[in-house]
């Protein structure tokens, strides 16, 4: 990779590949969750994807009352699974990874924990059914998403790595489209929720695509376990974005629906050729490669839909979670399950072996959201339900597998 300097998220990866075991490491006993970024963020934001999709699916499923002030049960469940758990695991992932790109150490501690804090006063105060608390909420929301922005801005400042500049600017952008939700939510802006949503996932998948366009090359080259060097095209990476950038003004903000298909066919050539650039058969071996090459699949799935829907043969909502359930719950999962071994000095090579269950946990319940309405449409009900089901069983299992790697030291005595 040429463009970037190659940011690795295990900084000492190479070291573990060689080593077959790092069981005979005895870990040392003491509290490590706010040593490093990925460790509280990486935690309660899968505890609370848990929660808040039993809370979306005993509302949606079985029509119980949602006690959320100033929204509908969907704008709801949107937010939250976007502003909620996403930028939760960005939080972490960009905490993490922006160290290692600057040499420059990011908050820890007492910092870290009030930023968490932020995260989660948002999460909660919206459930408590009161207006007061809600506008609350929201002010501690925007101000997370402030905090992270400086934290992840100040090591790249400091080092001068403008390059780097490209990420913040999207996390200004998904800022941004919080503050759009809010001014919708207080009837301030007509389209604000809608703007404010879809304008976030937009958002979201380009920041996505830009960190898996720096990081999946590597770790496929790295974690096959032989000797492979994966194709990259320039053009591609540069056009993948400015269709992203077209699609999102054009789908969000007008009714030019030709536009958006044409847009969308773009996407699925520009990400098809992308991911065989990347393809390589040794990625079928290891759970940690195979689930975020499909996971990337599913974004493309996504667009083809979105292009195939110009003739409104199935619910727009189809493709929405073929990005959102499918796109982002499998890549941020894996980048998630690789990174918390990686950076707890655990072999990246010897993951926890119920892994593959959380994956193909995840990975069934996505094609059931996306495709299965599809084929039997008079099923949507049941089809919504299954697919909560499995989500909340692909995080169960990764918290009953993580939990513990997140909360104790690493097992090398290192810091972090």
């Amino acid at each position: 990779m040429t463009v970037y300097p190659r940011p690795s998220p295990e900084k000492d990866e190479n070291k573990l590949m060689k080593q077959p075991n790092n069981h005979s490491v005895k870990p040392i006993k003491k509290f490590a969750l706010f040593e490093l970024g990925f460790r509280p963020f990486f935690l309660f934001a899968s505890l609370f994807s848990v929660i808040a999709t039993l809370v979306w699916m005993a509302n949606y499923s079985f029509a119980w009352p949602l006690p959320v002030a100033m929204l509908t049960p969907i704008a709801w469940h949107g937010h939250e699974m976007i502003f909620g758990y996403v930028m939760g695991i960005s939080a972490g992932f960009l905490l993490t990874a922006v160290r290692n790109w600057t040499g420059v150490p990011t908050i820890k501690g007492w910092p870290l924990l009030l930023l968490c804090f932020l995260w989660l006063l948002a999460r909660i105060l919206p459930l408590l059914d009161s207006a007061i608390l809600f506008v609350w909420a929201a002010c501690f929301d925007l101000l997370f998403l402030l905090g992270l922005i400086l934290a992840v801005l100040h090591p790249i400042v400091k080092v001068k790595q403008w390059r780097q500049l490209a990420i913040v600017t999207k996390l200004l952008f998904i800022f941004a489209a919080n503050i759009f939700f809010y001014l919708g939510a207080f009837h301030i802006i007509d389209q604000g929720i809608s703007w404010g949503l879809y304008s976030a996932v937009y958002f979201v998948m380009a920041l996505i695509f830009t960190l898996a366009r720096r990081v999946m090359p590597f770790f496929i080259e790295r974690g096959v376990g032989y000797d492979v060097q994966v194709k990259n095209w320039p053009l591609v990476d540069s056009t993948s974005l400015a269709l992203l950038a077209a699609l999102w003004i054009f789908d969000v903000f007008t009714d030019l629906e030709l536009l958006v298909a044409l847009l969308a066919v773009g996407l699925t050539i520009t990400h098809t050729i992308r991911l065989w650039g990347w393809h390589t058969k040794g990625i079928w071996q290891k759970p940690l490669l195979w689930a975020l090459y499909l996971g990337y699949s599913i974004f493309v799935l996504g667009f083809a839909l979105k292009a195939i829907n110009y003739f409104a043969l199935f619910s727009d909502t189809l493709p929405l979670h073929a990005y959102t359930y499918g796109g982002i719950g499998m890549l941020t999962l894996g980048m998630v399950a690789r990174i918390s071994l990686g950076h707890t000095g655990r072999n990246i090579m010897h993951p926890p072996k119920i892994i593959s269950w959380v994956f193909v946990s995840l990975l069934l319940g996505a094609y059931i959201r996306v495709l299965a309405p599809i084929i039997l449409p008079e099923l949507y009900l049941q089809w919504i339900t299954i697919s909560q089901a499995l989500w909340v069983t692909a995080f169960s299992l990764f918290l009953y597998a993580y939990a513990h790697i997140l909360i104790r030291p690493r097992v090398d005595g290192q810091a972090g």
